[in-house]
């Protein structure tokens, strides 16, 4: 018997509980992840995300997830990346814990997925991505990175997370901004998108806007 496979879009209802969620991935990033999703669970492996926020990506790694029988896994501090610290642009003072005086995003990321009803279909590591990386043992079938924008933190997520990606497995990009302009918010992802490239071990097989998807064709990275 063949194992289940997901659909290429989520049901109206999935979409919704994403569109509700706390977060910033646009309606056609988010649908062009899903069918990522969907391809790379059809090997049989964990989904990774490497950056959780508040789980709205979270919600179309779960459900593509479930419908092809395996898990999502999501990695997080939940603490907020740069862009998100008080006093810059991306700050949302409603995840702060008022005891601690810190973000704290967890609570509202259960929350979502309590909402849409998939918060058995995720094991949420809390912790910095490359202590968990090197902790993570399992092949897995896509790493979605979508963590800290500077180049420190996305070369350690690029670093940590995607040798665990099996042939024929995906890597999915997020915020990769070609425009020096974007310095901030989108050059050290493209930068990684670009040494993913350069290494061989990678091929792009779509972009849609800063979402790039890259299949495992190689050894390393």
């Amino acid at each position: 018997m063949s194992a289940p496979t997901a659909p290429a879009a989520p049901q109206p209802e999935i979409l919704a509980a994403f569109e509700a969620a706390k977060g910033f991935m646009p309606v056609d990033e988010g649908l062009a992840l899903y069918a990522a999703a969907a391809d790379a669970a059809a090997l049989g492996l964990p989904l990774v995300e490497v950056g959780t926020y508040c789980g709205r990506s979270t919600i179309l790694l779960a459900d593509a997830a479930r419908a092809a029988g395996v898990m999502a896994v999501t990695v997080d501090h939940h603490r907020g990346s740069e862009e998100q610290q008080p006093g810059w642009e991306y700050h949302d003072p409603t995840v702060v814990d008022p005891e601690v005086g810190r973000m704290d995003t967890l609570p509202t990321f259960r929350r979502t997925l309590h909402a849409a009803g998939l918060e058995d279909q995720v094991i949420a590591l809390v912790g910095r991505s490359p202590q968990a990386a090197k902790v993570w043992q399992a092949p897995v079938g896509l790493v979605f990175i979508d963590g800290g924008h500077t180049d420190e933190h996305a070369t350690a997520d690029y670093e940590g997370w995607a040798p665990h990606v099996a042939p024929d497995g995906l890597l999915v990009i997020h915020d990769v901004f070609p425009d020096p302009v974007d310095e901030w918010t989108g050059q050290a992802p493209y930068r990684v998108y670009r040494r993913a490239l350069e290494s061989g071990a990678f091929t792009e097989i779509s972009a849609h806007r800063s979402l790039r998807v890259l299949r495992r064709t190689g050894a390393g990275i």
